[in-house]
């Protein structure tokens, strides 16, 4: 288990790696990482809302990633970053999980994933052990491609 509500089965889960027989296993220092994140970032969120929250990417090896198109510097990679989207269960929205995770934990990179206005399709959120940098992100596609803004209430 990486915490009390995330398996380490979830935790590395991917259908690409998978499909692909990549090897997704944390060394050391990244399940130390993963460790950190889900008990300080989901499993508060977990138990706040008393509700299934659905993690769609935490771990993915440097070769996963790559396979993927991730970033070059994803901090998935480090086992410090978690895709949650509530929105798959129905009990809370990605849009309420985005703003309790902004106002009530500490985070290095809280990004509101495409979406509309009012509810995110999915909610990117990134720990560190030291120096989180409390950046708050909205991604969007500006012809085809990715680009990060400075989130704006």
């Amino acid at each position: 288990m990486v915490s009390k509500n995330i398996s380490y089965a979830e935790a590395t889960r991917s259908d690409t790696a998978k499909r692909l027989g990549i090897d997704n296993t944390p060394n050391a220092e990244q399940f130390s990482s993963m460790i950190h994140v889900a008990e300080n970032v989901f499993q508060p969120v977990r138990e706040h809302f008393d509700t299934p929250i659905y993690v769609s990417s935490f771990f993915r090896s440097e070769a996963l990633n790559k396979a993927i198109g991730g970033s070059s510097s994803s901090t998935h990679m480090k086992g410090e970053a978690m895709d949650l989207d509530a929105d798959v269960y129905g009990k809370v929205s990605n849009g309420v999980i985005f703003h309790y995770i902004k106002d009530n934990l500490e985070f290095d990179q809280l990004i509101w994933e495409f979406g509309d206005s009012k509810n995110p399709d999915w909610v990117h959120v990134s720990l560190s052990k030291n120096n989180n940098r409390n950046q708050i992100l909205v991604a969007k596609r500006v012809h085809g491609k990715t680009v990060y803004e400075l989130y704006n209430e």
